[in-house]
């Protein structure tokens, strides 16, 4: 399936890419789900993916609810733009090297259902007729549903395959 541009088919991507990813990392070894990755890369581990996905849910929702509240924000937090985006997600990986794997699991599957949940609130021309919403700018809120899921859950299932290839504990 081609990125989503229907609220049907963004909901069924989202699902099927996110049920895609916890059965790659169900189907690895606590060790491997644990270990350092073998590549140089800000994201080390399987917990860093899980918490980089969780954040980005978190920003979606609260730029969301922020201005269906009538409050104007950017979906990037201050003092970050769409240049500088690389290094707020570093301040993410920083924020959650104490954060344990287990939680970073239960955070992602609680944000994932949070954004399934806001999703549905929207009517399939809301989320992918261009200026719906003044505050999504030249984009749709469909499009930032989409790269908030689906297409950040194949990110991250590629990062994770790739550690799998290159993991030291090999296969169960």
């Amino acid at each position: 399936m081609g990125r989503a541009t229907t609220k049907t088919d963004l909901v069924i991507a989202a699902n099927e890419q996110f049920n895609n990813l916890w059965k790659l990392i169900d189907s690895m070894t606590d060790e491997q789900q644990n270990v350092t990755f073998a590549f140089e890369d800000r994201d080390k581990n399987v917990r860093d993916v899980l918490v980089h996905l969780y954040e980005w849910h978190e920003l979606l929702l609260n730029w969301v609810k922020a201005n269906r509240q009538g409050k104007a924000v950017p979906f990037l937090p201050a003092p970050y733009n769409w240049k500088t985006y690389p290094q707020m997600n570093v301040e993410f990986w920083k924020k959650h090297q104490n954060t344990p794997l287990v939680n970073a699991k239960k955070m992602l599957k609680e944000s994932h259902n949070n954004v399934m949940n806001l999703i549905e609130i929207f009517a399939n021309d809301e989320l992918f007729a261009k200026g719906s919403f003044s505050w999504t700018g030249g984009s749709t809120l469909g499009a930032y549903c989409v790269s908030a899921t689906a297409s950040h859950y194949d990110w991250a299932m590629k990062k994770i395959k790739m550690h799998v290839k290159t993991c030291p504990y090999n296969r169960k």
